[in-house]
């Protein structure tokens, strides 16, 4: 593991790799904030396994990494992408994730694929909060994960000091569990006071690597530099041999016995596998015209050498289409296909492309399959059963897609040509159809009311929605049957940005954002009654009925209720239907501000009608003037619907969050501490003041607070903004 003697194998750039059995995958999921270096990260490994060419790019002249346009435009990550590499024969998935909140989709869906995380951490900047939430999220499954610091050029840049940081961020109660396996070696001071790190210490071999020629070059430490070494060295042999399997080495190992580097080394791959134990390295990518980056042969060496293999990876649970459990073998390349879609995109030459990680069985070309998503039906992924055939597979490298002939158990995949596939989705045999539990998904909770551009738009929106919402399952479709509008719910204003550049760029839908209505209510504050009177003669039949209701108020949920308490025949018994039919088309119009008339009762009481002109339409419109007359001699309450929304926010920003939710008019519910220094609270808040909620919150509480909602009740809003809304919708009107 950078310490151990070895020839290495790195992998010919242009070549397609194909992984014959899993234990020579490995599959590493990049996590790290925004700016911590991860893509530069997975260049530079590129780069020294031999996947690129020294100015860092594949043959199309683009990177292996961020080679989407609306990625260049930002000049950030916006979605997962997959950079295979080789070394030592071993094929490993690197998994380059967006550190930008508004696309924790993409990092959800790498962390699904993966068998083990590399938390990329910028000596310059340190650890934030939601990087340290994605850490607690790998520990509570278990997940191996190791720790890479970068941007030790930085003037400021102190690994000791970003190392104790990590172990204080990641460590827990065992801060002895975060070391650093190397040390930074140092050249000589520039003019400005900085010396640049040229190099690495071996803390388990005693040897120095340097990496100032752009090769990494093997020595000895001198006699001076070993005392430094060694206290260090001291610390993580008894950081592994705490973690070791044998309970016996530790009290051999103070008790003055020398434990073979060998012995060393295997009980730290174990510790790391298991997760017990997390590495520190650094890394930099390579100086122009070097061929190594520095750090990344130990890096490759601890992916390779330490990282789980995919049959250490628990198998998602797997049922039948009908919920019936299945229970399969870990990694079985001879068993049933199970196999889940972790990332669709679309690619203008090829298609459709799915990003697929085989779990069970073999993935081969024109292999029939069945297609099964269940579950999101909530975000407009209506669950689906659907045969298909695989068209091509491929490996992705930047742009290029190099085919592959197969893919086995614990291997990623593209596969070309699954038109009904979604992310999520789950592939298996065709006379076998089974189904992946998915994995967890953020809520999106942003509203991004849209509408088309032109009529060509109207007529492209439906599928390009459609497309949009396939491929990403943290983006919610709703056609909002009370305002008429289109929404996307996001997580965030860059996510809701990238969207519509997608609509725009990808799928040719031009489409103009705005404002989002709330679904808002109108109901009586207290009796009333009205008449409704329709007489007209225009020759011929002429037009005749009359008829007197009474409204009053119902409580929240109770809809309208409609009462015949008519005596006498004096609205023929055929036309009563007629007048509550004319009553519900009001009500669903509204009465005061356009909104759906709710939680109401309304008598009709008495009427006219004649033998000859009386009618069905006739009572309808009856009804529906009798209660607009009703409404205009009572007082009328807008209604404004409530969310229950809970927050899980660190301790440090409670108080902040319960003032600002104070603030939006909200009643605070309660507090609960749920352990890990972080407080739920709960509070009801009208949905008028937390359309940008999910924005204000990540801001309010530098990105480490969480929350839900869920409709809780209609209710009557304050007066002074109940006017206003009117006002407004008499000036639309």
């Amino acid at each position: 593991m950078g310490d151990k003697a070895q020839t290495h194998h790195p992998g010919a750039a242009g070549r397609a790799l194909t992984a014959d059995r899993p234990t020579s995958v490995r599959n590493v999921v990049l996590v790290g904030h925004t700016g911590s270096g991860k893509t530069t990260l997975v260049e530079a490994l590129a780069l020294t396994a031999g996947a690129v060419n020294r100015a860092g790019r594949v043959e199309d002249g683009g990177t292996v990494s961020d080679y989407d346009d609306i990625e260049h435009r930002q000049q950030r990550s916006v979605q997962l992408s997959l950079v295979p590499v080789e070394w030592d024969g071993i094929k490993v998935n690197l998994l380059d994730t967006p550190g930008y909140a508004d696309f924790v989709g993409e990092l959800r869906a790498g962390l699904r694929a993966a068998d083990a995380a590399l938390f990329v951490v910028s000596a310059s900047d340190g650890v934030d909060g939601s990087t340290r939430m994605v850490w607690e999220e790998c520990a509570a499954v278990g997940m191996p994960r190791a720790i890479v610091i970068t941007h030790l050029e930085a003037a400021r840049a102190d690994f000791e000091e970003m190392t104790r940081i990590c172990a204080e961020a990641f460590g827990g109660d065992d801060p002895d569990a975060v070391l650093p396996l190397y040390l930074p070696l140092r050249g000589p001071e520039g003019p400005d006071g900085h010396a640049p790190v040229t190099g690495l210490v071996g803390l388990l071999s005693r040897k120095l690597f340097d990496y100032s020629t752009g090769e990494r070059k093997e020595s000895e430490p001198g006699a001076d530099e070993l005392p430094g070494i060694e206290e260090a060295r001291d610390r993580l042999i008894e950081g592994i041999i705490a973690e070791s399997e044998d309970e016996t080495l530790m009290d051999r190992y103070l008790g003055g016995e020398q434990v073979d580097v060998k012995t060393l080394v295997q009980d730290l791959e174990r510790a790391v596998a298991r997760g017990s134990f997390h590495p520190v390295l650094a890394a930099a990518p390579a100086a122009e015209g070097a061929r190594q980056g520095l750090g990344t042969v130990e890096l490759l060496e601890l992916i390779t050498g330490g990282f789980p293999t995919p049959f250490e990876h628990p198998m998602p649970q797997v049922t039948t289409i009908d919920g019936r459990p299945r229970e399969l073998k870990p990694c079985d390349t001879d068993g049933p296909l199970v196999a889940e879609v972790v990332k669709t995109s679309s690619d203008p030459y090829v298609g459709r492309l799915s990003l697929v990680r085989v779990f069970s069985g073999t993935l081969r070309p024109d292999q029939p399959v069945h297609v099964s998503g269940h579950g999101l039906a909530d975000r407009g992924h209506e669950d689906h059963d659907v045969d298909e055939k695989v068209g091509a597979l491929s490996m992705p490298f930047g742009k290029q897609q190099r085919p592959v002939t197969h893919a086995v158990a614990g291997d990623l995949v593209c596969v070309a040509k699954l038109g009904r596939a979604e992310t999520g989705d789950t592939l298996s045999a065709k006379d076998d159809p089974l189904l992946m539990e998915p994995w967890q998904m953020p809520d999106p909770l942003l509203p991004v009311a849209i509408r088309a551009h032109s009529k060509a738009d109207e007529d492209k929106l439906s599928q390009g929605l459609a497309r949009l919402v396939a491929e990403d399952p943290t983006m919610r479709l709703e056609q909002n049957q009370d305002t008429h509008q289109v929404v996307l719910w996001c997580l965030g204003e860059a996510h809701a940005d990238v969207a519509l550049e997608r609509l725009r760029g990808r799928y040719g839908v031009q489409v103009d954002v705005v404002p989002h209505k709330v679904s808002l209510r109108e109901t009586f504050a207290g009796k009333a009654t009205g008449r409704g009177r329709h007489v007209k003669q225009s020759g011929g039949h002429g037009q005749y009925a009359i008829c007197e209701i009474e409204v009053e108020p119902l409580p929240g949920g109770s809809g309208i209720e409609f009462v015949d308490k008519v005596v006498g025949g004096a609205v023929p018994r055929q036309f009563i239907p007629s007048v509550e039919k004319g009553v519900r088309a009001q009500a669903a119009k509204g009465v005061a501000a356009g909104y759906p008339l709710v939680d109401v009762r309304v008598t009709l009481l008495d009427g006219k009608a004649h033998s000859v002109d009386s009618s069905d339409a006739a009572f309808q419109t009856a009804g529906a003037l009798a209660l607009r007359e009703a409404a205009a001699d009572a007082r009328i309450h807008l209604l404004e619907p409530v969310a229950e929304v809970t927050v899980l926010v660190g301790d440090a920003y409670v108080g902040a969050v319960m003032s600002d939710l104070s603030s939006r008019r909200g009643r605070l519910l309660g507090t609960e501490q749920t352990g890990s220094g972080r407080t739920l609270i709960r509070a009801e808040v009208p949905e008028f003041e937390i359309g940008r909620y999910a924005v204000d919150l990540r801001s309010l509480s530098h990105g480490t607070a969480r929350f839900d909602r869920a409709y809780a009740r209609h209710e009557p809003m304050p007066p002074q903004i109940a006017e206003r809304i009117r006002e407004q919708a008499g000036d639309e009107g």
